[in-house]
């Protein structure tokens, strides 16, 4: 989102002033991380009542005399962009911010933070209470409103359906044992991959969400169901259809459990991996031709939006899942990563393996046709991604539609010329072929390729001799500007976390505070090593 825009969304909303779905605040130096979250509840809540696909908690906007005042919230870009993770962590069922814009103003800084609508049938709370707001005054979420939130699934969602005569000898063992561990490593921070092993079958289903009370529902066939179990969602679809298009043909489908499926299908795809040598640099880029996660993740999003009651495939991509029963099943069990965001990751990911961005053909009625490039088209345009790795996403779409000979606004234009992005006069507009030095090259290529996980352990254990112990956050600051450059914000979290609890696992350091709060140490042998 351009500052034009940004100037205009601010106008915009100072204009129409605070009401269940905008608040403003002045922030100043700090704002608690748990009224944010409660402010999130509320305005997420209120926003799926009022049909609204957004809301807005501004920060650095006074509320009494409607004027900017500037905010000091959180200057540092990781530690702004840390605060996502924060409301994903408390949040229930875990969603987080859409995005947080930064606009300089003349009066000082101001913060948009862009909070999606509760997702369809599910309130959403925050340290599990839930939120809504009265006018401009924040309070409980009613009994009233729980129930037209939660009224919304009802007989409309075909995946929330129990399956009469289903019983759990119609799941995939492999499949249920590859669910378990899905769901231990989403919930690590709560529960232990022994815990989860040891639950019984049908307590497990419930607390992941594939079950009603016990109770066998279309989604878990889908997701979990034998192949041949899946006629007991006859006449309805459950079936995804690999094809082979070229000088070669082949085809073959693919039948519940889709957990399992989606990656057999993957497996299909031919993935040589491709080298890209930019102007001025020795040392080649080189990438899969395809990303295994994004792969994943367009195939999961079909899985999420299809219309299984009209026997047909996906024709649209609605803001709220059609299937919310489904998709929250499929986000406990990490198959959608963070709900309504799938879209974006695959864009992200995309530009970070330099890459075009993905085509959505909507011309055929009740269906959507997703391309996903494998290939370069404009060599200017990876160059342009391997040489300037701090371009903003929506440049990145812009430049994507550059080189693709797609029209885009005036206004953009404009700022991309200015950046000398671009050049060539409208509608002949080309991405300008941007060289930077070998040298420079070089050392984007070193920052892009990060280090192993031998080198960050190191790190950490040097560390917590030096100063006994270290809380999450100081763990953080020591790795987060160590890590790729090619990771976001969130894969360095969860990298971090992914390391700490290897760390742990192997016995070289132990967790001596709570679960939420976690205060690490090096495990004793570790210290007697060291004496």
């Amino acid at each position: 989102m351009g500052k034009p825009t940004l100037d205009a969304l601010l106008r915009h909303l100072i204009a129409r002033w605070e009401g269940e779905v905008v608040e403003f605040k002045r922030a100043g130096d700090g704002y608690s991380t748990s009224d944010i979250g409660k402010y999130f509840s509320a305005l997420a809540n209120e926003a799926n009542l009022r049909d609204e696909e957004k809301a807005w908690l501004v920060f650095g906007v006074d509320n009494a005399s409607r004027s900017v005042v500037g905010t000091n919230y959180r200057p540092e870009p990781e530690r702004l962009h840390s605060l996502k993770m924060q409301i994903s962590e408390g949040t229930e069922p875990s969603i987080t911010l859409r995005d947080i814009h930064e606009l300089q103003t003349a009066q000082g800084r101001v913060l948009l933070l862009e909070i999606p609508a509760a997702p369809q049938g599910m309130p959403i709370a925050w340290k599990g209470h839930y939120y809504a707001r009265s006018g401009e005054s924040l309070t409980h979420l009613g009994l009233d409103k729980q129930d037209a939130l939660r009224g919304q699934v009802g007989a409309a969602d075909w995946t929330a359906q129990v399956v009469a005569g289903a019983t759990l000898a119609d799941l995939d063992t492999q499949a249920l044992t590859k669910a378990r561990e899905s769901f231990a490593r989403k919930y690590a921070n709560r529960f232990t991959a022994e815990d989860v092993t040891a639950w019984p079958d049908a307590v497990f289903l419930d607390r992941a969400r594939l079950t009603q009370n016990g109770h066998i529902t279309r989604a878990t066939l889908l997701l979990l169901g034998k192949a041949e179990s899946a006629y007991r969602l006859s006449p309805h679809p459950a079936q995804i259809t690999w094809k082979l298009e070229g000088p070669e043909r082949a085809y073959l489908h693919f039948a519940p459990p889709f957990l399992l499926t989606t990656t057999e299908l993957y497996q299909k795809i031919r993935n040589v991996p491709l080298r890209i040598l930019p102007d001025d640099q020795l040392v080649p880029v080189e990438v899969a031709k395809y990303d295994r996660k994004i792969v994943l993740e367009a195939l999961h999003n079909c899985i999420a939006h299809q219309d299984y009651a009209r026997s047909g495939r996906v024709h649209k991509t609605p803001r709220r899942y059609r299937n919310p029963f489904l998709t929250q099943a499929m986000a406990e069990l990490n198959m959608i990563d963070t709900m309504g965001y799938g879209i974006h990751e695959m864009h992200v990911g995309q530009a970070r393996r330099y890459f075009p961005m993905p085509d959505y053909d909507l011309t055929e009625p009740r269906a959507v046709k997703m391309t996903l490039y494998g290939a370069v088209v404009d060599v200017a345009y990876s160059r342009m991604l391997i040489q300037k790795t701090n371009l903003p996403l929506e440049d990145i779409l812009a430049l994507d539609r550059v080189q693709k000979s797609l029209p885009i606004d005036d206004l953009v234009v404009s700022r991309l010329r200015r950046a000398k992005l671009i050049e060539g006069r409208k509608p002949h507009l080309y991405v300008s072929a941007v060289v930077a030095s070998a040298t420079a090259a070089k050392a984007n290529y070193i920052n892009t390729r990060g280090q192993d996980d031998a080198f960050y352990a190191k790190l950490v254990l040097d560390y917590l001799s030096q100063f006994g112990a270290a809380n999450r956050l100081e763990i953080n600051t020591l790795l987060f500007g160590k890590l790729s450059d090619a990771l976001d914000e969130v894969q360095k979290h969860n990298r971090i976390s992914n390391l700490l609890t290897n760390m742990r696992r192997a016995g070289r350091i132990k967790n001596t505070g709570p679960r939420k709060a976690p205060r690490w140490v090096l495990a004793e042998k570790m210290q007697d090593k060291n004496l």
